[in-house]
């Protein structure tokens, strides 16, 4: 990887500090014993979101003692300096039922919220936000949340599944076969031409002005260099050479995994595929900063590894008061 082929910043939802403990979670006495421990901290987590509140610049999760969570599926996240973390999968305290999405803060929402009272936020809004630790807990309870809420029947015989290892199995009582979480492998990539010129497109059900770089999923039987190559042609018509790879990160929307590539374009004549691309278009760095300082492009959020590349390509960091 060239100098200039270091990712500009972190992969914001790649980090975490939590031993992820695989090996205690099928010691049912262990468990159990953490999750009476008062010193042991849950995270909250209510189709995606959880409480967030904010001390001065910090944000931070709100963290609650087993005796004041709430009762619902819980989900062991790990172990850090001896204070053992979980999820529990259940309304947000304090939250109405059905006031959800009215409750979801924005970053400037939540600047202009007084320090520690505690709102409601997704990980779009705040996985940037949050320190290493705290993100990483809430990328991963977001992931389980998400596996447990539509795998709860066995695929085999239809059976309702229980949860086991900490909430990393469910087992099927019937035939005894066992469910893991689930992760889909899927490619990003930079295409760049020999003009050193930056491939941007919008899907179809993205408003206009809305831009990112490919991206697909990895198919069975496939390498992701392979899926790189054959994304980019299907989507757009361009054939794509020396696919490097640059860093992932989880996108638990609901279970991606982003691999994060650049590529070589051996030619630049876009034929988009019109049922997966609205439109494509070539930039150069400063068409890109100026389509950005006019408000006629919009970037993905920097929680995202789309950004990353992006500015990785670019040199820097893009300012974008816009971003999705």
């Amino acid at each position: 990887m060239t100098a200039e082929e270091q990712l500009i910043g972190p992969l914001l939802l790649a980090r975490g500090t939590i031993d992820r403990s695989s090996a205690l979670r099928g010691d049912e006495q262990w468990v159990e014993q953490a999750w009476s421990d008062p010193t042991t901290r849950v995270l909250v987590i209510d189709d995606g979101h959880t409480l967030v509140r904010r001390a001065g610049d910090e944000v931070s999760a709100v963290l609650l003692s087993p005796a004041d969570a709430p009762r619902g599926q819980r989900y062991l996240l790990g172990v850090e300096d001896g204070v053992s973390y979980f999820a529990v999968a259940a309304p947000l305290p304090g939250v109405p039922k059905g006031e959800l999405n009215g409750r979801v803060t924005i970053p400037m929402k939540l600047r202009d919220t007084p320090d520690g009272e505690p709102v409601a936020a997704g990980l779009r809004q705040v996985g940037g936000l949050l320190g290493d630790r705290d993100a990483g807990l809430l990328v991963y309870a977001v992931a389980l949340e998400a596996w447990h809420a539509t795998h709860e029947h066995c695929p085999r015989c239809g059976a309702r599944t229980t949860i086991q290892a900490g909430g990393h199995i469910r087992v099927c009582p019937q035939d005894g076969s066992q469910h893991f979480p689930r992760v889909d492998p899927a490619v990003i990539m930079l295409v760049r031409d020999k003009a050193d010129r930056c491939l941007l497109a919008r899907g179809p059900q993205w408003p206009k002005g809305r831009l990112s770089i490919l991206a697909g999923f990895v198919e069975p039987g496939e390498s992701l260099e392979h899926a790189v190559v054959r994304e980019v042609a299907e989507e757009v018509g361009i054939t794509v050479v020396n696919p490097r790879y640059l860093g992932s990160q989880p996108w638990p929307f609901p279970r991606s995994l982003m691999l994060g590539f650049f590529a070589e374009a051996t030619s630049t004549t876009l034929t988009p595929d019109a049922e997966e691309i609205a439109e494509a278009r070539w930039y150069s760095r400063e068409e890109l900063a100026a389509a950005l300082e006019s408000g006629e492009l919009r970037l993905p959020p920097p929680v995202s590894i789309a950004r990353r590349l992006i500015e990785t390509w670019y040199g820097g960091e893009l300012i974008d008061d816009h971003a999705w």
